[in-house]
């Protein structure tokens, strides 16, 4: 019970970021916690951690040892709740890292009925741009908007994302209409937040387009409003900009043409073994919200 316990204790400091605040969240003085992380590092002969005044941070021996932790102690748990039959119901808290525009326009909207059918299940939804180490950060899920790389995580795919080039009508009429790409050398282009090129696929294929313009942005969410503001000619997501295309705000420029085919939505966790419940049931959720044909396509 004592190597479970030290289990359990080395997981809430990385979750909790300090052994402090792991100590406040155990019950525990900083000094019994410190001793337990000693006592299981002599045990199995390997530095886990890390330990500043301020912080800590994982080994690389460490990052291994806690995804492999975090997914004894969720089987344990999901053991107990099988036992207790209590299997089929989400508890506990259920962080959740996702990027911004998407979790306040596609997420945020559809909680109160998500936490609804789940009663005993809170939800810590953090929204940021940035990439997040789940597991160093103590996220359950992460949902992202990538074509995503092989990696030791688990990744669904939630739904399709396609990106088209678009521009307001009053931009149009006063700049006129792009037949081919090479006439976007003639308009005002609205580049990427992060700088990056256009991954775009047409008739022959996929290729690349560098947007240039004036108009310099680390946010996403501002080229949305400058497009929709008449500004120039954006790449956008529909899910971004889906009501503004059923108003005619805006319309789609170069038809042929739409963003790389590889994006897509997926929700990212530590592993499928052992899922715990209160993951797999919101990622079911949003799975069956989104779908093959998400509601913003219709």
């Amino acid at each position: 019970m004592d190597k479970l316990g030290d289990l359990e204790v080395f997981a809430q400091v990385v979750s909790a970021g300090s052994l402090s605040a792991a100590g406040r969240e155990l019950g525990l003085s900083p000094a019994v916690v410190s001793k337990r992380l000693r006592r299981l590092e002599d045990r199995i002969g390997t530095r886990l951690i890390q330990r500043t005044t301020r912080q800590i941070s994982l080994t690389e021996a460490g990052q291994g040892y806690y995804e492999r932790v975090v997914a004894i102690l969720a089987g344990l748990d999901e053991a107990e709740a099988f036992v207790t039959r209590r299997s089929q119901q989400a508890r506990g808290m259920l962080k959740v890292s996702a990027p911004t525009s998407f979790g306040r326009m596609h997420i945020a909207p559809h909680l109160k009925t998500f936490m609804g059918a789940n009663p005993d299940l809170s939800v810590n939804l953090v929204l940021s741009d940035q990439l997040v180490d789940i597991v160093a950060e103590g996220f359950d899920i992460a949902i992202r908007i990538a074509a995503l790389t092989d990696s030791s995580l688990v990744a669904r795919r939630l739904a399709p994302v396609r990106r088209i080039l678009c521009a307001t009508p009053v931009y149009l009429d006063a700049h006129g209409v792009p037949e081919t790409i090479d006439d976007l050398e003639n308009h005002i282009c609205l580049p990427q937040h992060n700088n990056d090129p256009w991954h775009l696929h047409g008739p022959d294929g996929p290729f690349f387009y560098r947007a240039s313009g004036r108009l310099l942005t680390n946010s996403s969410e501002v080229i949305r409003e400058c497009v929709i503001a008449g500004f120039g000619i954006a790449l956008r997501s529909t899910w971004d900009i889906s009501d503004a295309l059923h108003s005619g705000r805006l319309v789609r420029v170069l038809p042929h043409v739409e963003g790389s085919r590889d994006v897509a939505i997926h929700a990212v966790y530590a592993s499928r073994h052992f899922l715990p419940t209160k993951i797999r049931v919101f990622v079911d959720y949003l799975s069956e919200l989104f779908g093959p044909r998400p509601y913003w396509e219709r």
